[in-house]
């Protein structure tokens, strides 16, 4: 989770930059200026490596907001698909996997729980 927040951190300083990495698009329905969109994977970003540090401390609530930063991330890096789209979609399959091992994650513990 940690990673996948360094790696959104990046995307947002890349774009607020105005690298000329990105693809200018027009007529796309979620058209926001490319700092724009930095700036919401940044915060996001930085949201989601504080999730990660918080999942390490084993909290249940951590896994829970997890979860929800995790799916505003994918959500997000949908969106930015037209600007980048294989770093976009890198970032989208991160994201759900991250879902799925909080989630996985959570139902081994409470199966180990019920056993003892």
């Amino acid at each position: 989770m940690i990673f996948g927040g360094v790696m959104a951190i990046l995307e947002g300083i890349a774009a607020i930059a105005k690298d000329d990495l990105f693809v200018t698009t027009r007529h796309y329905v979620f058209q926001f200026s490319l700092s724009g969109w930095g700036w919401v994977h940044l915060i996001l970003g930085i949201v989601i490596v504080l999730a990660g540090c918080a999942v390490l401390t084993g909290a249940l609530w951590a896994r829970y907001f997890g979860v929800v930063v995790a799916g505003l991330g994918a959500i997000a890096n949908f969106l930015w698909v037209p600007y980048y789209p294989l770093w976009a979609m890198t970032l989208v399959a991160v994201n759900i996997f991250i879902i799925w091992a909080l989630c996985t994650g959570q139902h081994r513990e409470a199966h180990m729980g019920s056993a003892a």
